[in-house]
Formats: structure tokens, C-alpha cells, sequence
């Protein structure tokens, strides 16, 4: 599984300076390292599966009271 470059076509860029990636929805794939915006579970560039959680718990913290507020 290598990245073919598909990916560059979903990847999204960050808004604010202390917004989370995945709190905008954003996934991303350990394989191609790039955050994108799919649907899916599975990269559509390499066909590995996505990262859409932190995975620091520092990080997964910050996200699960940002969803609760």
C-alpha cells in the first residue's frame, strides 16, 4: 500500500489556529500522512483505513468536552 497522490484532491486545510482537525470533520490516513475530507473508512488514494479519533489522550480529551459543550 503505497499513496498514488488521489488523496491531494480531498485534502482540507485548517481554518482557525486552535481548531482540532478532527473536530472539522477531518480524517486521516497514516499511509499518505495527510488529513482529508471523505466519507468513507478507507483512504481513497491507498486504500488504508482512516484515522478519524486523536490519538494522544491529551487530544482525545480536548475533543470529547468540545463535543459534549
Amino acid at each position: 500500500m503505497t499513496c498514488k497522490g488521489i488523496c491531494e484532491r480531498y485534502k482540507i486545510t485548517k481554518g482557525k489556529k486552535n481548531e482540532s482537525w478532527y473536530k472539522k470533520g477531518a480524517k486521516r490516513c497514516t499511509v499518505c500522512t495527510i488529513f482529508i475530507e471523505w466519507e468513507g473508512l478507507w483512504c481513497p488514494c491507498c486504500g488504508y483505513m482512516l484515522r478519524n479519533k486523536p490519538k494522544g489522550n491529551q487530544y482525545k480529551k480536548t475533543l470529547k468536552r468540545s463535543r459534549i459543550d
